[in-house]
């Protein structure tokens, strides 16, 4: 990603819903008494609170209340810079060597790569393609070892846009409970359930909802909620001892975050601001999903996918007569030719996904729609020839 996003012409390998100014979130949340230069401009800035704001702790426990499940309590938050430090802090502290994780998988590589540098055992829990991206709950069992210490969950999942339902969820915490394992979750692309019912039995909960203590949640700004460049995430659980943990590594880390992104983060978490900016992204992910799926269809003879119901990106899979094209060159061929970057899967995501690419489709509409229509010309004139 860093070596070609800054020269792309249409980025539709990003995987942040389409971000916005300051400017943009107020526009969009018809939020006019809120006073940004004292937001801003006018608080000092010291170091702050360390574990963050009371204000936006408060903002994050909120999105964890749903009918099953109250609000967290403030000491059960520890806010970090962006979600990827939130995932290194749970893993750095609850994963050392001798122990055993299971990792779903495809997923973001710093999920089980952490682990295993830190000399921890790795099992990977491979999603299906052929059902859906499916999980086997009985695979899950067989991984399990008397050393196994974290099972390790994305949802809604990078880069297939699947999601566990959930049913899927209580039956990975059956699982975990009785062998006393922690179950940690990535959930940054929550709440983005673009396509399943909102009345639906199945629309996962966090796995904080879940009734068993031993889970923990991380989540960012930069992917639901686009605000990649306000540098902040969180650690979540009701297990006092998982933050405590966290908080005696972030020690040797981070001091605290920008206090400057603390209160945007704050603004950008409270009501109706947050509520307006979903909706957006809500409405900007079904409108370009129907556009991207509407190109899929054009393209049967040499893509497919299992059609995202959740989350920012979907997995496609190339391919001539049935093998799978080489993803690398596919990608940069594509950029060099057509200005447009997809994130190639075999080289990102494993060995095994060869022809896969990665489409991230909640950019702006306009830029979706021309990067597709370059990717159009070139399945028509260079597709054939090169592959």
């Amino acid at each position: 990603m860093d070596a070609h996003e800054t020269t792309a012409k249409y980025n539709i390998a990003e995987t942040c819903s389409s971000s916005v100014s300051i400017q943009d979130l107020r526009a969009i949340s018809g939020d006019t008494t809120t006073d940004l230069a004292e937001v801003l401009f006018q608080r000092k800035l010291t170091y702050g609170p360390i574990p963050g704001s009371e204000e936006l702790r408060s903002n994050v426990a909120n999105l964890y209340a749903d009918a099953q499940s109250s609000a967290l309590h403030l000491d059960q938050v520890l806010i970090s810079s962006g979600a990827i430090s939130a995932n290194f802090l749970v893993l750095y502290s609850l994963v050392g060597k001798g122990d055993h994780v299971i990792c779903h998988y495809p997923t973001y590589q710093q999920l089980y790569s952490i682990p295993a540098s830190s000399g921890a055992e790795v099992s990977l829990w491979k999603a299906n393609p052929e059902k859906g991206w499916a999980v086997d709950i009985e695979e899950l069992k067989r991984l399990i070892k008397p050393n196994t210490k974290l099972i390790i969950i994305n949802n809604p999942q990078n880069p297939t846009g699947a999601v566990l339902s959930r049913s899927q969820l209580a039956d990975i915490v059956e699982v975990a409970s009785k062998q006393n394992i922690t179950v940690f979750a990535d959930e940054v692309y929550r709440p983005l359930f673009h396509s399943l019912s909102p009345a639906g039995s199945e629309i996962p909960p966090s796995i904080l909802s879940m009734g068993y203590p031993n889970t923990v949640a991380t989540g960012s700004l930069s992917k639901a909620y686009s605000l990649a460049g306000v540098r902040v995430g969180w650690i979540a659980s009701r297990n006092p001892d998982i933050i405590k943990a966290c908080a005696t590594a972030r020690g040797y880390t981070t001091i605290s975050v920008s206090q400057l992104d603390d209160r945007i983060a704050t603004w950008t978490l409270s009501k109706p601001v947050v509520e307006k900016l979903l909706e957006r992204n809500l409405r900007l992910a079904r409108t370009n999903l129907a556009i991207l799926e509407e190109f899929m269809n054009r393209h049967t003879d040499c893509c497919e996918w299992v059609k995202p119901v959740a989350g920012t990106t979907g997995f496609v899979r190339f391919h001539k007569n049935g093998k799978p094209v080489n993803g690398v060159q596919f990608c940069e061929t594509l950029q060099d030719r057509k200005g447009v970057m997809l994130c190639p899967g075999a080289h990102c995501f494993g060995e095994e996904f060869q022809g896969y690419v990665r489409i991230g489709y909640v950019s702006e509409t306009e830029v979706l729609q021309e990067g597709l229509k370059e990717l159009d010309a070139f399945l028509k004139d260079d597709f054939q020839t090169l592959f």
